[in-house]
């Protein structure tokens, strides 16, 4: 399998094969090449259909069916390869030969590709596209760059500092704690302090302990199991405690949270209403929504079981067998690919829940957790010994 984007022509070209047939698609209108022109330029498939976008003029195409799963285990490369042999013949129309240009901001999946000198794996023969040390986006926050004799400085905007425009004014006198994040306030001119686990108070000086984690918004924890490369994930099961007066929130997400190719399983409530979505693979995210009017948000607690037996997925509130459904029942997909990782009550702090679930949850959880645990596991998860900001003691009604 490939997907390749390449010039042929004065055109750009968008092929890919999914293991049966190569697809090829070509901009309407020719490149530019002036030296001095930027391109826009979005490609990419859902299944069968690929899409190509070039300065905002598209054009899509619907491939024969039959495979609708790219599957290429390999490194991604910009502007060409490592060795020509690597390229497949089906790929490029001519010989293959190494782009010849600049390419800012590539990203694949709503996640860029830092294509600085430390961050690749590897490459050659590449340089910085503007011909001085400032590059692209050296200044962060509106900042303007100046090259300099011993390299470059940073013009700042009024309320951003540093050698590089980075930190806010109102966090450059701060008092959070060791590992607290300052997060500013520029209506009121001023900050407040985001504490890492196991601290709490107005700057995270306080040390705290706790068996039951109270999520306030945009808070999060992330587990990571230990015993995941001996799990088998053909049957997986999670259970846990929670109480809220919510309707919307994301309790938990067995997952990556990276991509949209990641297997994952959530949980969390939508209008007042137990939601669970599962995802095995190619993408299919199958959502199980209790249909009877819910009491998951009267601030009681309540006791949500999930069991993933390869296909067929049972749910259990409060003890009660409320959804029981096979997701797909020619088991093309049938294990839980889930990383070792999972997200109680959101994800790192400034990254969306409804953006990393694709729309699937709608806000952080707001609320208290306790009691988890993954598969026959005879002891609960210890949370606190997982990383996560803004996290409190929920042992009292505070």
């Amino acid at each position: 399998d490939f997907l390749c984007l390449s010039l042929v022509n004065g055109f750009i070209q968008l092929r890919y094969n999914l293991g049966d047939k190569t697809v090829i698609l070509q901009t309407f209108q020719k490149v530019r090449a002036d030296g001095n022109t930027w391109h826009s330029l979005k490609a990419g498939r859902v299944g069968n259909e690929a899409y190509l976008d070039l300065d905002g003029i598209n054009i899509t195409q619907n491939a024969s069916p039959g495979m609708n799963m790219l599957d290429a285990h390999t490194d991604f490369f910009v502007g060409g390869v490592s060795s020509l042999n690597l390229v497949n013949s089906m790929a490029v129309e001519n010989e293959p030969t190494g782009f010849t240009g600049c390419i800012r901001e590539t990203v694949i999946n709503n996640r860029e590709l830092k294509l600085t000198v430390t961050d690749p794996k590897g490459g050659a023969n590449v340089g910085d596209c503007d011909g001085t040390v400032c590059g692209y986006t050296v200044c962060k926050n509106n900042g303007t760059c100046q090259v300099e004799n011993a390299g470059f400085s940073c013009s700042c905007p009024r309320e951003w500092i540093g050698s590089t425009c980075e930190q806010s004014i109102h966090c450059s006198q701060n008092k959070c704690g060791s590992q607290a994040l300052c997060i500013p306030q520029p209506t009121s001119f001023s900050y407040i302090c985001v504490c890492t686990l196991g601290w709490s108070g107005k700057y995270c000086d306080s040390k705290i302990k706790f068996f039951i984690a109270k999520f306030v918004g945009n808070s999060y924890i992330k587990y990571t199991d230990p015993y995941y490369g001996k799990r088998d994930l053909q049957h997986s099961r999670i259970s846990l405690n929670f109480t809220t007066n919510q309707t919307e929130g994301l309790i938990v997400w067995m997952g990556k949270g990276e991509d949209e190719d990641n297997d994952f399983l959530a949980i969390g409530l939508a209008n007042g209403t137990l939601k669970v979505v599962i995802n095995l693979g190619e993408r299919i995210s199958v959502p199980l929504i209790h249909s009877k009017h819910s009491t998951c948000c009267d601030e009681r607690w309540h006791f949500v079981t999930v069991v993933q037996n390869q296909t067929c997925i049972k749910v259990y509130l409060d003890e009660e067998l409320i959804l029981f459904e096979d997701i797909d029942p020619h088991r093309k997909y049938t294990a839980l690919n889930y990383g070792g990782i999972c997200y109680f009550g959101g994800f790192e702090i400034g990254r969306k829940v409804n953006i990393v679930t694709t729309g699937l949850f709608q806000k952080e959880f707001i609320g208290k957790i306790k009691d988890v645990v993954l598969f026959q596991d005879s002891k609960k998860i210890q949370l606190m010994k997982a990383e996560g900001y803004n996290v409190y003691d929920g042992n009292y009604r505070n």
